[in-house]
């Protein structure tokens, strides 16, 4: 590793294609309290917590394999003590001597911690001016204004972060984590006031064919366009999500088994019929399942990715529920 690079002013990591980190540059080392021989050779999921694991095998796995390139992933590592570190990482595949690597940038998302402790020093001044009259007026002016200040550049930090971390950056709609959130707060609703739901997973047919016939570039624009079909098709409370590759999710609020089927043959129906000009035609196999008093994060997805198995193993183009296998 190059000198300049070894002391970059971001951090670095490359690793093989099965995750075993190969090279890190001091700038990280320092930065996590790590040596070369903790990380050299080491894993690259043993410093991720186990929600980070999920979003590098839904996320960063997928698109580096589709795509060769990840481009503003929001992430935790966890440094020597055990602390999770945010990071915002780039990662970009190729081939060196022969042999694929992955090799990332990293760069600390401390600024907006730093905003945080910035915004409570100036609030502490303000409240000490307040009780010292003889300089109150200016000094309180002043200070609201940096107040207002800081405020809106931390509104703006915590806006894009947030926008990072929940879209999918090929298609624009909502991702895998912003998924699970959204999952989550439904199953709440459900034990609070019994208000049923159903979820749709969504398979494009063949998809892999498309890729080896058409080119990744055109795989790309298909994923990008049915992502545009889901949404323009749903109502306004539902959530349409990546769920990783070329399968998405739909959750339906307050909708239960008999509607949801209605909607998902809708969809296959619409898909089937909308314009496929890159490939000429294009279907979905779609799976269901409908949350009941049992159901779990867990259990209702595996459900409907039940479902989908058999929508796929009956010919695909169709939509089957759980609750018909």
């Amino acid at each position: 590793m190059e000198v300049r690079l070894k002391e970059a002013p971001c951090g670095f990591i490359s690793f093989d294609h099965s995750g075993y980190i190969n090279e890190v540059n001091n700038t990280f080392l320092e930065w996590m309290g790590y040596k070369q021989e903790n990380l050299v050779g080491k894993h690259i999921e043993s410093f991720l917590t186990m929600t980070n694991k999920l979003i590098f095998h839904s996320y960063f796995y997928p698109n580096i394999n589709l795509h060769g390139y990840v481009e503003e992933l929001f992430i935790n590592f966890t440094n020597h003590t055990g602390e999770s570190i945010p990071y915002l990482m780039n990662a970009k595949r190729f081939r060196q001597d022969g042999n694929e690597v992955i090799d990332c940038s990293l760069v600390q998302m401390k600024k907006r911690i730093d905003y945080e402790l910035e915004l409570r020093s100036t609030k502490k001044q303000m409240e000490e001016a307040y009780l010292e009259k003889n300089r109150a007026l200016a000094k309180l002016e002043q200070i609201y204004l940096e107040i207002e200040k800081k405020q809106i550049e931390l509104m703006e930090i915590n806006s894009g972060l947030v926008k990072i971390s929940n879209t999918d950056k090929l298609t624009g709609i909502s991702n895998r984590r912003f998924f699970q959130k959204k999952l989550e707060e439904q199953i709440v609703i459900y034990r609070t006031v019994e208000k049923t739901f159903s979820l749709l997973i969504i398979d494009i047919d063949h998809f892999k064919k498309v890729n080896d016939t058409y080119g990744h570039q055109i795989g790309d624009i298909v994923l990008a366009k049915l992502a545009n079909i889901l949404k323009i098709q749903v109502r306004t409370d539902d959530i349409v999500a990546r769920f990783g590759g070329e399968e998405f999710t739909i959750i339906l609020p307050d909708t239960d088994f008999e509607e949801a089927i209605l909607i998902a043959q809708k969809l296959n129906r619409t898909i089937e019929l909308a314009e496929w000009t890159e490939t000429g035609n294009l279907t979905v196999s779609i799976g269901l399942a409908t949350f009941s008093e049992n159901d779990t994060e867990d259990s209702i997805v595996k459900k409907a990715d039940q479902a989908l198995y058999v929508s796929k193993e009956k010919g695909r183009n169709r939509a089957t529920h759980f609750r018909n296998l």
